[in-house]
């Protein structure tokens, strides 16, 4: 699944564009050890994973959860797959405009 972030922390880090993986379809083959995590305040629920020597946000790669969000500019192949929704439009930069019509929340989606 993919959704689109538009939260403060999101955008700063050029990471709105989300991928969600299930754990079970998803390894780390190098590096894990070199992953750091700046941890989350609510309303955010993440922790963010990101790469110290060269600063790319990579999502919430060591949640431990069963199905977290990854960033998706940090996959080097092609994504076969549309937007489902946006989250944090309540922090949406005025001068954005959403173009597609993929659900919309105010936070974290609730479904």
């Amino acid at each position: 699944m993919m959704g689109m972030c538009h939260c403060s922390r999101c955008r700063k880090v050029g990471a709105s564009a989300l991928a969600f993986v299930k754990s079970d379809t998803f390894s780390i083959t190098a590096g894990r050890d070199k992953i750091s995590t700046f941890k989350a305040e609510p309303p955010y629920k993440y922790n963010r994973c990101f790469c110290p020597i060269c600063g790319t946000a990579l999502g919430e790669v060591l949640s431990g959860l069963d199905f977290f969000p990854i960033n998706a500019n940090c996959i080097d192949s092609g994504i076969e797959i549309d937007i489902k929704f946006h989250e944090f439009v309540s922090e949406k930069p005025s001068w954005f405009k959403i173009g597609d019509n993929a659900k919309q929340f105010d936070e974290h989606p609730h479904e």
